[in-house]
């Protein structure tokens, strides 16, 4: 939803609203305090440190999005698998989460733009059969590529017949497993990233399917040194369409806000300054 439409105007105000919206979406806000959950148990976008400190990508530039929105910020920790549910029951107002837009979640929240996305695949141990998956130098993209996407996953096929295939529950890889892969492998769903990674090395699983990202971030636990991220990564479609703020339906106002703040991150740069500290490389959008 634009942010015209968010605030109600017509076609005259929506023509000034795109032109003043970074100042007029904050400045004409009547939101005092924001309470923003996270999963906590994501790394690098967000985790719970030893002393139970919230950190990471998220963390960090949910309090920056906060500052230039002028609201007083509290992120709470929420499990993922009610992270919705919660918000929609009013224990917050938003989710910084990891959380992919995707079309399915707008039949039930709204979103600001988004403010990064990684490809996803799939990793596994060192000696694993699915060391074998071809892999493309770059990720291919669900909605640009469906030919290559196509003839990928029919390659991968003969190699992930009948394997044991970890995945975070209720998420954008979850569903991406079972629409292509569903008659193929034994899906195994899990609370969190961190429960399936633990499944890995016990040698209960043949490989698991996650964000780069996160992949990359278990990669730098001296467990997990053997751990290989294989096979050609994908993006969009299923997948989502970038990694953005969820609010509740009725809250566009906020999601406005939220939007402008990313733009206003993203132009000065800080948004690409905390991706590379937090992922090494500039995960933010293009655009």
């Amino acid at each position: 939803m634009s942010i015209a439409k968010a605030l109600g105007l017509g076609v005259v105000g929506a023509v000034l609203a795109l032109s003043l919206a970074p100042q007029d979406a904050t400045a004409q806000s009547e939101w005092e305090t924001v309470r923003i959950a996270t999963e906590g148990a994501y790394a690098p976008w967000n985790f719970s440190n030893p002393d139970g400190t919230l950190d990471g990508f998220e963390i960090e530039l949910a309090r920056d999005l906060c500052e230039r929105m002028e609201v007083t910020c509290e992120i709470v920790q929420q499990d993922w698998a009610g992270i919705i549910p919660a918000l929609q029951a009013g224990q917050y107002d938003a989710i910084m989460a990891g959380m992919n837009i995707t079309d399915q979640r707008e039949e039930v929240i709204s979103f600001s733009r988004s403010y990064a996305g990684t490809p996803h695949g799939f990793a596994a141990m060192a000696g694993s059969p699915l060391l074998e998956l071809e892999t493309a130098d770059a990720p291919l993209s669900l909605d640009d590529d469906p030919d290559q996407v196509a003839a990928t996953i029919e390659a991968w096929k003969p190699i992930l017949e009948g394997k044991v295939i970890g995945v975070q529950g209720s998420t954008t890889n979850s569903n991406f497993l079972r629409e292509y892969l569903d008659d193929v492998i034994e899906i195994r769903e899990y609370g969190s990233t961190e429960q399936h990674d633990l499944d890995l090395t016990a040698g209960r699983l043949d490989g698991i399917f996650a964000a780069h990202s996160a992949l990359k971030a278990t990669q730098q636990k001296p467990e997990f040194a053997d751990m290989q991220i294989v096979g050609t990564g994908m993006r969009g479609g299923i997948l989502g369409r970038g990694v953005a703020v969820g609010v509740r339906q009725g809250d566009e106002d906020l999601a406005a806000m939220f939007s402008a703040a990313i733009d206003e991150a993203m132009a000065d740069g800080t948004a690409a300054e905390l991706a590379v500290k937090w992922f090494g490389v500039d995960v933010t959008p293009a655009e």
